[in-house]
């Protein structure tokens, strides 16, 4: 058995607006999916007793998928920022097509930034790491 496709990220965040404005309004990211699920199948499969979770699904033209979870029977604070040395699951990398153009917005919306997008050691892409409003790390890749 193989992996056939990478299906989405999932994110869980504190505050709903604040990440669909960041993914939809800022990136552009496209909802396709908005409902509440407190099912005995979502409990289960979570291994959340009690699980009630509004989730929102977006997704990119090439069908790439972002997946934001609030997990409204189970409020959080946001856990202090990773680095992107932190082992685990660290950061998603998001493709765009003029990563200056999106850079500037970003700034604009006083989104913070590492660097500058900087071109890569090989050249062939020129990249950029940001934070989401909950503070994931969001690695934005132009391909050169």
């Amino acid at each position: 058995m193989t992996v056939t496709t990478v299906r989405h990220t999932g994110i869980v965040v504190s505050e709903m607006d604040k990440s669909l404005r960041f993914y939809r309004d800022l990136l552009g990211m496209e909802v396709w999916a908005d409902f509440t699920d407190d099912s005995d199948y979502v409990r289960s499969v979570t291994g959340v007793p009690g699980a009630n979770i509004w989730m929102i699904k977006l997704k990119a033209p090439d069908g790439g998928s972002v997946e934001l979870l609030k997990y409204l029977s189970h409020p959080q604070d946001v856990p202090p920022p990773r680095r992107n040395c932190d082992v685990g699951c660290n950061h998603v990398a998001l493709q765009v097509q003029d990563i200056d153009a999106v850079y500037k917005k970003l700034l604009a919306e006083d989104i913070h930034f590492n660097a500058p997008p900087t071109v890569s050691s090989d050249g062939g892409a020129k990249m950029t790491f940001c934070r989401d409003p909950e503070g994931v790390l969001v690695e934005l890749v132009e391909i050169l």
